[in-house]
């Protein structure tokens, strides 16, 4: 089926462009004053993906796992930027920890998916590697960011009953375990909601691309069943980690609530 593939010329390109137009006539109509900012964000995405690109062109013909390894630290770190860049709250510590659950995370799911799912020769194989990686970092970088911004959302709207429970008697976990149950909860809907409506209202990213680039069909869902396992997966352990990240900086082991670390 190679030969089903169709290459897009960059006039093509250019006349899909053409179709922002139906936004900035709306945000026109409605008066959204959004113009500017759809502007701005469609030149930056074509910056972004056509440096992507050209990285990417680099990396998979230079095929060693030096430059595989240094793009994917890139991304873990850029992950864990936007992840702290998203939330509402803050404490010290907190793109650090931010860093290590995407990091931890994704690498985990990474190293299972490369050594036992997919095992490919070289394991480092940038063209399996690196657009696995990407997303599963996407979905964990969700996945963390709701997982902070709902933590600190549960710990200062229940401040009175968390620091109630803990001149009781409580231990500072079970004091802060209601709100780091709904922290998980919270950030994993978003994952079991998409893989629950996966084919029938949506046919997920990389199974149309593989479809589109002359890949069979039902090869292409079972690669899309096995991506949509390691984002689970990947999200629902970077979210826990962050969680507990979160709990062992603002619960010192005097068992008190450092609210004041909150901003």
């Amino acid at each position: 089926m190679d030969d089903a593939y169709h290459r897009i010329t960059y006039g093509q390109v250019a006349l899909a462009a053409l179709l922002m137009l139906i936004n900035g006539i709306i945000s026109v109509a409605l008066k959204l004053g959004l113009e500017a900012r759809m502007l701005i964000s469609a030149v930056r995405m074509v910056v972004q993906l056509l440096l992507v690109g050209l990285v990417l062109n680099y990396v998979f013909a230079a095929n060693d796992w030096r430059l595989v390894i240094g793009l994917a630290v890139v991304m873990v770190v850029v992950a864990g930027v936007a992840a702290v860049s998203r939330n509402e709250h803050s404490y010290p510590g907190i793109l650090r920890n931010s860093i290590i659950a995407v990091w931890a995370s994704s690498w985990f799911v990474m190293a299972i998916a490369l050594t036992l799912i997919i095992p490919i020769q070289p394991w480092y194989a940038p063209q399996y590697a690196v657009p696995l990686l990407g997303m599963i970092l996407g979905n964990s970088l969700n996945g963390i960011s709701l997982g902070l911004d709902r933590m600190g959302q549960e710990l200062t709207s229940n401040r009175g009953q968390v620091e109630t429970m803990l001149a009781l008697g409580a231990t500072r976990w079970e004091a802060a375990r209601g709100p780091i149950r709904k922290t998980v909860r919270t950030a994993m809907m978003p994952t079991l909601n998409t893989m629950t409506v996966a084919g029938i209202v949506s046919l997920p990213g990389m199974m149309t691309g593989q479809i589109l680039s002359g890949v069979s069909p039902f090869e292409a869902v079972k690669y899309q069943i096995v991506i949509f396992f390691l984002i689970a997966a990947s999200a629902a352990l970077g979210t826990l980690l962050i969680a507990l990240l979160t709990f062992q900086k603002l619960f010192n082991q005097r068992h008190q609530f450092l609210y004041d670390q909150l901003k």
